[in-house]
């Protein structure tokens, strides 16, 4: 990989910082343990972890839905996990809207005896929309803490029109704010 940076004298330095910068561990975060944090957030979440291992023919009580939810998102489609519209992409391909699910790469076929993903499709249609949105926030919070929560529009918040109806000429000069 090869970065080139043409400018006067800063080329050298930039690309000194470039190949330097670290990155953050105060608080390393793997996608096996968030499952817990997020039915700690939301404890009425369906846990959907009725299945049996194939391995020791026991409940795979650790295999939750919240736990194959961000396998799905994190290995097998390769999403960020700090982003809601990826995690809204994702709850999109449980519900059948966006991308086609395949059963033979979904978590927990290769280690259950019964391969979960009609049940976990079922489980994310039943949510309300609100309960995706809650489970969508409390994903993002938890892999990026340092993201902004939106606050919820109240419901008594209406936009208020404007009050001319002739359309309005673009004021001068804007192109150069872009400077």
């Amino acid at each position: 990989m090869s970065v080139t940076i043409l400018g006067s004298g800063v080329g050298k330095s930039l690309h000194r910082n470039l190949f330097s910068i670290q990155p953050a561990y105060a608080q390393r975060i793997t996608p096996g343990d968030v499952w817990q944090l997020v039915y700690q957030q939301l404890p009425d979440l369906p846990r959907e972890n009725k299945y049996i291992s194939k391995e020791n023919g026991k409940v795979a009580e650790t295999n939750t839905l919240v736990n194959r939810l961000i396998r799905y998102h994190v290995y097998t489609k390769g999403r960020a996990p700090i982003y809601r519209l990826d995690w809204k992409l994702t709850l999109a391909d449980y519900l059948g809207a966006n991308e086609i699910m395949y059963d033979a790469t979904y978590p927990g076929n290769d280690s259950l005896r019964e391969n979960p993903i009609d049940g976990d499709k079922a489980a994310i249609a039943r949510l309300t929309h609100s309960q995706r949105d809650a489970l969508v926030q409390v994903l993002v919070n938890i892999f990026n803490p340092t993201s902004q929560n939106t606050p919820s529009p109240s419901p008594d918040t209406t936009a208020t029109p404007s009050k001319s109806t002739t359309p309005q000429s673009p004021q001068r000069g804007g192109a150069e704010l872009l400077r």
